[in-house]
Parts: structure tokens; sequence; C-alpha cells
């Protein structure tokens, strides 16, 4: 997919029962006239960047007493991944009924191997309950039809999404993001400045200069990102003035499961010394397993028996030899194997299309998916297990950036970490591509993108968003490796699946500051810091590296942030997924080093955390251009330190404005 909006004019939003402190415009009626800051071909422009196969507009105009009142303007992205015919959003059917939607659907929905998410969901939606319950089943007259609200039915899709969809019989606006936030929707509502209600997965660039003359970025708040979940707008004509009137209430997730991930609760948390953990057991060096494997060498089900009772996993085959485990590996860390092989291989099908037009000639070199790539520990495990689920005949590129050249810790690591790939599969072709950056002479990508972070601020986000979107476009240098000199030729990227590790240190431990909670507060201290991470991911994460990636025509997926990896790893003791009384490199996202062992990965297997800010240098090189020195940055704390555009000044000279 590729990205939606929707901007609504003429409606009299109701949100004091959202948004307690919020501030209603004036009548419709009585505001003055708006020049609006953002316009439908502000977003569309930002939305062809993308490149996507079609981009569309649909209005919608809801009508009293015959008399159009409102207008609902949709916009519709499309880059399309799946199915075999070309899908053209807006999405409308015989039912007046229109959706846009930015995801995909890896489970919940039943999509054949033909057929578009899109496009069944459409369907699907369509077939939804439309009466004014909002999903409270006491209430609805609809289930003896044997109908569902769309509320149950978006509770049941897994995967990354973010739709809009009006249900016209109903007059209603639904919208909303999945559970944990992994695609972008960011929501600006209505002010006293611009009475219309948008949402967008796009921020385009505002002015810098405001009417009061003040030198100040008084817009930056004019974006935000929607917090996770399903809201609707029912349009009523109750105003005395006329217009529409739509409160917008927010729902609950009808499903429990998905609750209880959201929740984030683990089963044990501390361990004590009389209690038994069925999962905590270590199948050891010469235990019998039965590993059989497919023609394509992905593991099966299989059998094993220990002297601690049955135990059933998956093992890869490399680790078997004569049915037998080359190394100590325990029960989580199969389960967490298994769950995180089959995220990758729903990430990484392939579209039929494609398979039918790149793959004609040995000459062809495809390359479907790309991994974000730094040769640290998550990379490396989604990029052994994408070699387990995509067939030989495709190349696999490995996107790293370097803000040092050859002298950043994370080039040395990716170039280490292809050598370890190219050892455990030899027969694949692993496309190592090196973006070389300077910061200094990244004036207008940097204004660029801090369009693309808003409403981001900070200096830290603007870093991480360079790096990000300087990898995810691809545009760098491959090693052909002739003899032992180094030949480095220009390569670009044309993957349009791009597999990212985010998640992962939230899950599993990866952050200092996770060493600190523990230390100060033990495993609950270490819970409680991990289950606010994962809460807050969608705010300060995953909607920022969405809009950056997708900027380049390319399509974020997070296996570790897959619906059934998070089910799993919160089944594991604590004590298993960490153990942070050892060193950093062994006991930080200790079940995913497991997990790298039984991939075969022994070097990577042990390499402690680095942030792409630090790991790629940017960090280092923005120090020095907005503080000076790193050591002026972390007396600043540069880290929480907003940026801020004077109006006096050039467009891309920043001040800076700490935000104690």
């Amino acid at each position: 997919m590729c990205g939606i909006a929707i901007v609504v004019s003429g409606v009299r939003f109701e949100l004091s029962s959202f948004l307690p402190d919020y501030k209603p415009p004036p009548p419709l009626h009585s505001q003055p006239v708006h020049y609006p800051k953002v316009t439908v071909e502000d977003i569309k422009a930002v939305l062809e960047r993308r490149g996507p196969d079609n981009l569309g507009t649909r209005k919608v105009y809801p009508q009293k007493n015959d008399d159009p009142v409102a207008e609902l303007y949709f916009v519709g992205a499309t880059l399309q991944l799946t199915g075999i015919t070309p899908v053209f959003q807006p999405l409308v059917d015989t039912c007046s009924n229109v959706l846009v939607y930015n995801g995909e659907i890896f489970g919940g929905l039943h999509i054949s191997k033909d057929s578009n998410d899109s496009e069944t969901l459409m369907h699907s939606l369509g077939k939804c309950c439309p009466c004014n319950c909002h999903g409270h089943i006491i209430e609805c007259q609809c289930i003896e039809d044997g109908q569902i609200s769309v509320i149950e039915l978006l509770s049941t899709i897994k995967g990354p999404w973010a739709l809009i969809y009006w249900q016209d019989s109903s007059k209603t606006l639904w919208f909303g993001r999945d559970a944990f936030g992994r695609r972008s929707l960011l929501v600006h509502w209505p002010t006293w400045d611009d009475p219309r209600f948008l949402l967008s997965s796009v921020s385009p660039p505002l002015p810098v200069k405001d009417n009061s003359g003040e030198g100040q970025m008084k817009d930056l708040g004019f974006w935000e990102e929607l917090s996770c979940g399903i809201y609707s707008v029912k349009l009523n004509e109750t105003n005395l003035t006329g217009c529409l009137v739509g409160e917008v209430r927010k729902h609950d997730w009808a499903d429990p499961v998905l609750n209880e991930l959201i929740n984030w609760e683990r089963t044990y948390v501390e361990r004590k010394a009389h209690e038994i953990y069925p999962h905590s057991v270590t199948v050891k060096k010469g235990h019998h397993i039965l590993n059989p494997c497919n023609t394509n060498g992905i593991s099966t089900k299989s059998s094993c028996t220990a002297e601690d009772g049955k135990l059933c996993a998956e093992v890869p085959a490399s680790l078997v030899n004569g049915n037998n485990v080359h190394l100590p590996v325990s029960l989580p860390a199969h389960n967490v194997l298994v769950a995180l092989r089959e995220a990758v291989v729903r990430r990484a099908i392939i579209n039929p299309i494609y398979q039918a037009t790149v793959c004609k000639t040995i000459q062809d070199t495809p390359v479907p998916v790309a991994i974000l790539f730094s040769g640290g520990l998550d990379s490396m495990i989604l990029a052994a297990l994408l070699d387990q689920c995509l067939d030989l005949c495709y190349e696999v590129d490995l996107l790293n950036v370097s803000f040092d050249e050859q002298h950043a810790p994370d080039r040395i690591s990716a170039r280490a970490g292809v050598k370890e790939l190219q050892r455990i599969s030899p027969s694949r072709r692993w496309n190592l591509v090196e973006v070389d950056a300077d910061l200094s002479n990244l004036t207008s990508e940097t204004k660029h993108v801090m369009s693309l972070i808003s409403p981001s601020k900070t200096y830290m986000d603007l870093n991480i968003g360079i790096a990000l979107w300087l990898a995810a476009g691809g545009d760098g240098w491959v090693d052909l490796g002739i003899s032992d000199n180094c030949h480095r030729v220009k390569y670009k990227s044309d993957a349009k699946i791009l597999l990212v590790g985010s998640g992962a240190d939230e899950q599993c431990a990866g952050y200092s500051r996770h060493r600190t909670k523990y230390r100060l507060g033990g495993w609950l201290g270490l819970h409680e810091e991990m289950k606010l991470d994962m809460q807050r991911i969608w705010k300060r994460n995953l909607g920022r590296d969405d809009r950056c990636i997708s900027d380049n025509g390319k399509e974020a997926r997070f296996p570790f942030l897959d619906e059934d990896v998070i089910k799993t790893l919160l089944k594991v003791p604590l004590w298993d997924v960490a153990d942070l009384d050892q060193p950093v490199g062994r006991g930080d996202k200790k079940i995913l080093r497991e997990v790298a062992q039984l991939l075969g990965l022994k070097e990577s297997a042990f390499l402690p955390k680095r942030a792409i800010q630090f790991g790629s240098r940017i960090a280092r090189e923005s120090n020095r251009k907005n503080f000076g020195s790193n050591r002026a940055a972390n007396q600043a704390s540069a880290g929480s330190v907003v940026i801020q555009i004077p109006t006096n000044l050039s467009d891309t000279e920043a001040i800076l404005a700490t935000s104690q």
C-alpha cells in the first residue's frame, strides 16, 4: 500500500467526551474565511513522491433535505503488492460505501492467493451491520441476520493497517489504525485557525511564517499522531444552524486476545524458587530430535525426546546432524524462532504479478525484499530467516547507511555480517548496499525529512529519520568482490518490501535504560519499563519510521511486531527473555541471542545493541554541526532538544530550544 487521507469540511465535530480539554472552534456560520495551511494538493504531492501505481480521489457530499451541506474528500494512493489485477483507490462499492486503506492483512480475514487485501476488506465491510449501536452487541438488532459490526471485523485483522471508511447507509465515518500503530495516520482536529477535520498518512510541509510576525513555528502542532484504535463519527442533522454535527467516539477492540497483547501482561515476571516453570526447559546437546525438511529447506514440525519430557519445537536443518542438536538451546527459543520465521514468511510473499514478470531468464536478478541492515543481532536474524523463506532465485539487498564511510560501527558490523550470511547460505546472492552520507551536504534533504518526521520534532527524531530515509532509499554502492581488491559499483535497490527490526529491543530488554530499571526496581521494574515501551512505540517510533521509509516507495514490515511473535514472547518467563545480571551482549535480548545460535549465527549472536543514530554516526556529526561538539550536546541533553525554525533566518537554518 502507499498512503491515505481525508479532508472533511462543513461538519461540526463534537469532541468534548473524547478530548476533555478540547476547545471547539466557533459555529461554522460565524467563522471567518481561512486560508488552509494544508490542501488536498499538498497531500497528493507528498504521496506522489512515493511512486504509487495509482493515486485517486473521491468526494462525498452528505446532504440535508437533499442539499449538500458538507464535503468528505478522500485521497488514496496504491503501491500494489498483492493481487493479480490492478486496484484503484478510493474503492467504492455498489452501496456507495467508500474505502481508502493502507496496510497488509496477514491473518484474521481470508485473502486468497490472487486477491488484493483492500478489495477483500471492502467486500467484508460492505456486509457489516449498518445500525447505530456502534458494535454494542446487546443493542444490535442485526445479530440475528448473521452480521457483525465494523469494530468486530477490524479487530480480527492481523497485520499493519490504517484506514478511512465511509458507511453510507448509516452516514458514519470510520477510521483508525492497528493496535500497535505500525502504519502512520496523522490527525488534525478542528481548531479556530483551521476548522476542517483531516486525516493523513503523510505530513506535508507547513508554511514557515505565520501571521503574527513573532517569528515562531506556531504550526508545529497542526498534526498529531492518531492514537491506536477504531473511531467513528456519525453525522447527525441536529444543529440548529443547519450544519451536520458529528460526535467522535473511540471504541474498544472486540477481540479479547488482541486486548491481552495491548495490555502486555506477562505470565511469569519474577522467578520464585518454589514454583515450576514448564517453559524453562533446556534441550541439551545429544538429545534426540527428528527434523524432516521440505523441498525449500524450511524445517517442519518436529518431535523431540529428553529426560525432561517430550518437547515440541522446530529446529533449522542447519543445526541437525545425525538427529543431534549442535548447541544447547531452550524450548522458549525454539518457540520464538518458529513464530519469527512464520512472521517473515507472511511478510515475504511475492506478488504473483512480480513473479511472472521478473523471473523469466537466468540473466534476471530480481530483488523483491530488502532488509534495513546494520549487521547487528536483529537484522542478522531477519536475514537468516528470510533466506529460509525466499527462493534462491531472488537476491537480497542489505541496506546500510554510514556517515563515516567505512569507519562507522554499523558499516564494520554489516561487512562482517555479510560474511557470516555467506557462510550459512553460500548459494544466496547478498547485496550489501553501502549508502555513504555527509550531513553537511544534506541541507534540502534535512528540510524534507523534517516534514516527514512531523509531529516528532527533536534532534534525535531528525537523526533517526535522516538515517532511515537514506537507508530505505537504497542508493549506494555494492562491492563486487573481484579478487582481493574492493571494487565498488553504483547500485540502487528496487525492492518494494523492507524488513525492519523495530520492536525487538522493546520486547527483549535491549536498551540501556532497561538495565537501569532492573538495577533499581528488579524484575517488576524491568517489566513495567518494557510494557511502557510497547504501549508508546506507536507514538515515539512507528509513525515516524513508516513515513520516512514509505517516502522512498518502500513498504516497511516489522516481523518482531507480528501479533503471534508478541504473544509468544509474552508467554516466555522474563528471565528467559533477558538476564541483565550478565554483561552487555550476553544477557540483554538473551532469547534472541539463542534464536541467532539456532540459526547458525555465531559472531552476531553476541553483538551489543547500537541504535541507528549512533551506529551510523549521524548523531556524532549532528552534535558537531548543531552543538559544536559531542560534549556540548551531552551537556544540553541533545536527545530532548526541539528543532525550531525562526522566520528571520533561512528555511534550513535551525535554532535550539530545550524541551524542559
